[in-house]
């Protein structure tokens, strides 16, 4: 019964009481184990292997075959290991993403402008900002006539909380090559801007999109 098994030889549970950096090396080995032999635990086996690697320095290089040496340990739960030591590797050497800042309008409307003059069709599009004003991601959120009854705050400020944006920039495009704000631009604009107000999501600016020229409803201060 799991009751009778010392709380020690339950790493799993361990791990999701106290999370996976309150775990030693011979827990998280047990647990990509997964099982032990007929003769001894999955921690017995686990701390078993962490001695005969002396270590994690070796046994983040063995082989298939190195491993399916020891007792207790075939083909499959050597090749998780594998799996699972090599994602380690991959990730500890991920180099940090060189993500767009935005600083000012012109900074907006450069990184969108190329692609959205040619659009033949008004896009709504989000940046979505960290606090530090890096792009952590780009979103279509409608397409067609800016109407405030359609563009709702309710699916821009979802993506904004679910990528954890501190502040959002929109930007559409008027296929006419005029960036000129008509009256509805400007009402989606105050609308989404009271909108992040209430829940803490800055809108640091709107752009309008024109042909290589584009107008920024902050600078006009519409916001």
């Amino acid at each position: 019964m799991m009751q009778d098994v010392p709380k020690g030889d339950r790493p799993r549970e361990r791990l999701l009481e106290l999370g996976p950096s309150h775990l030693s090396n011979q827990e998280l080995l047990a647990i990509l184990l997964g099982s032990g032999t007929k003769n001894e635990s999955v921690m017995v086996l686990a701390q078993r292997l962490f001695m005969h690697f002396e270590g994690l320095e070796l046994l983040k290089d063995a082989s298939v075959e190195e491993l399916t040496a020891i007792k207790g340990i075939g083909p499959v739960k050597a090749v998780l290991l594998q799996a699972a030591l090599e994602l380690g590797k991959r990730i500890h050497h991920l180099k940090p993403i060189d993500r767009y800042i935005i600083r000012s309008p012109e900074d907006g409307a450069d990184f969108v402008m190329e692609e959205m003059r040619i659009l033949k069709q008004e896009h709504f599009i989000c940046l979505f900002l960290n606090t530090k004003n890096q792009v952590l991601h780009r979103q279509t959120i409608f397409i067609g006539s800016l109407n405030a009854s359609i563009v709702h705050p309710r699916e821009v400020f979802k993506e904004a909380v679910k990528r954890s944006a501190a502040s959002i920039i929109c930007a559409h495009n008027h296929p006419s090559g005029d960036p000129t704000p008509s009256q509805e631009d400007i009402h989606v604009t105050r609308r989404l801007a009271e909108c992040g107000k209430m829940i803490g999501i800055e809108l640091l600016d709107h752009i309008v999109i024109g042909d290589r020229k584009f107008v920024s409803l902050k600078e006009k201060g519409y916001l």
